[in-house]
């Protein structure tokens, strides 16, 4: 790790670009942004409000902090053209987006393993995973993302910058960051992409194994009615989870590999895995429920009573 120069002190504060070459169309961008912010605060306290499933209640709360963390500073920039940032409060924003990015990564794992025991093995769903070992499964997901991406903060602040104090992103993003650092960061970026590589793929495995298990089930399911409607959802799940992956695997290897990708289309798909999971999560996974769906109903006619 590079140490601190004191010629070059830390910037007090960082300059954020938004979306390089779309400055123009800044504040149309923001109207959608804001429209899925709020669709995503309504839905995941709505599926909080019903406290019914513990991995939804876990995914809804990260999906809160994560988008909570980005949307609110990022429509600053695109309606009030607030672009300063200060370092500190940059770095809050980076451990967040990476640590509940990585615990978003964590709950589509657990939410898998919990379809495939409520699909192949109905009968003992409530015997193998109990509301202890549900939660032990959310500590540890919650541990590793705050485990590998608090290092990301510590590593940026003991760095000196002697460039530009302009980030060429819409928010506090690691990456952008680290390359306005003055000396060598080669090790701290093969760090961070190793960690987010390794972590993001051993999950999408293990998801896609487990889906993979689901949809056998599915098909040897003796009612067609009921692998139809085993499908559907299912289908839906995967639909938000590849979504969430491939704009995910997009900006990680863009880093490394897209070096002639135009930045405001690596900046724009960036956005995507902090503002689509959380729109989509609730609707996927909360309005789809039947239980919640009723839960929510009556809760509502009881109240226009």
């Amino acid at each position: 790790m590079p140490p601190l120069n004191a010629s070059h002190p830390s910037p007090a504060t960082f300059s954020l670009m938004g979306i390089p070459g779309l400055e123009h169309l800044h504040a149309w961008i923001g109207i959608p942004f804001c429209s899925m912010y709020v669709v995503a605060v309504v839905g995941n306290v709505t599926v909080l409000a019903v406290p019914m499933f513990l991995f939804l209640c876990m995914l809804s709360v990260t999906d809160l902090v994560l988008s909570t963390s980005t949307l609110p500073r990022m429509l600053c920039l695109f309606w009030l053209g607030a672009h300063d940032i200060a370092f500190d409060a940059c770095l809050t924003q980076m451990f967040f987006i990476h640590s509940f990015t990585t615990m978003e990564s964590g709950f589509f794992l657990t939410m898998a393993i919990d379809r495939y025991v409520a699909i192949c093995h109905p009968l003992r769903h409530t015997t193998i995973l109990t509301n202890t070992r549900i939660t032990i499964m959310g500590i540890i997901v919650v541990i590793r993302g705050v485990a590998f991406f608090s290092p990301h903060p510590i590593l940026l602040k003991q760095l000196p910058y002697c460039r530009t104090r302009i980030i060429a992103h819409t928010y506090c993003e690691f990456m952008a960051v680290l390359k306005l650092a003055c000396v060598d960061t080669g090790a701290t970026s093969r760090y961070s992409l190793s960690v987010a590589s390794i972590i993001g793929s051993c999950d999408a495995i293990l998801t896609a194994v487990s889906y993979v298990f689901i949809l056998q089930s599915v098909f040897h399911l003796p009612s067609r009615e009921a692998g139809f409607k085993a499908l559907g959802t299912c289908g839906s799940h995967v639909c938000v989870i590849l979504v969430f992956y491939s704009t995910t695997g997009f900006s990680i290897f863009t880093h490394r590999f897209g070096k002639n990708i135009p930045a405001h289309i690596h900046i724009f798909i960036a956005n995507m895995y902090l503002l689509v999971p959380p729109f989509l999560n609730p609707i996927v996974y909360g309005v789809r429920t039947k239980k919640i769906r009723e839960h929510v109903v009556k809760a509502l006619s009881i109240k226009v009573a």
